[in-house]
């Protein structure tokens, strides 16, 4: 469940913070790093 909560901060601030092509990718990357992060925490 933290998880959505933490994908949907993320969305919003990325969407929000980007105004380029290059803005998006960027935070699509931190968004996917953040993920990964949070996948590896949980089967810890």
């Amino acid at each position: 469940m933290k998880i959505k909560y933490f994908f949907m901060l993320l969305v919003a601030l990325g969407v929000s913070g980007c105004a380029t092509v290059e803005g998006i990718g960027k935070d699509l990357e931190k968004a996917g790093e953040a993920i990964q992060k949070e996948s590896r925490d949980q089967s810890e």
